[in-house]
């Protein structure tokens, strides 16, 4: 399957393939876009330049998949919930995404400690690589 990709899109897929997790910076307020677009959201304005991001931050919120939202695909990877991710370069830039690690068996424990911190975690998907999280080895202990 080969996918036809916008630029800004593109750029961000080929690091994920290099194993780097790209963002955008706003060249006025310094503010993260993640995921990358072209304008800023923080103070509206119209530059932002590449940036590469650590892909660390924290857990905000969890929520586990229920029947309608489950996904096979993942569940082959490992116990997941959705959640909101703040990430460690700029707390403001917050996001929704899947987060592997959590399950029915910790996910009480996880929210009661929250926020928990978190790392990307590059996997492999239909011809493509994508990022997801990963709650931190030891985030509990």
């Amino acid at each position: 399957m080969t996918l036809k990709l916008e630029r800004n899109v593109k750029r961000f897929y080929d690091g994920l393939e290099e194993g780097v997790v790209s963002a955008r910076r706003c060249t006025e307020c310094g503010a993260i876009e993640y995921p990358p677009h072209y304008a800023c959201n923080r103070c509206g304005y119209h530059e932002t330049e590449w940036t590469t991001i650590s892909g660390r931050g924290v857990l905000k919120s969890a929520i586990l998949p229920v029947s309608l939202n489950a996904n096979s695909r993942l569940a082959e990877i490992g116990d997941y919930c959705f959640g909101e991710v703040a990430l460690e370069e700029d707390p403001e830039c917050s996001f929704n995404s899947t987060i592997f690690g959590v399950g029915p068996d910790n996910v009480e424990q996880i929210r009661a400690n929250l926020p928990v911190p978190v790392h990307a975690k590059i996997i492999q998907l239909d011809g493509y690589k994508t990022v997801m999280y990963e709650v931190d080895e030891g985030a509990l202990s």
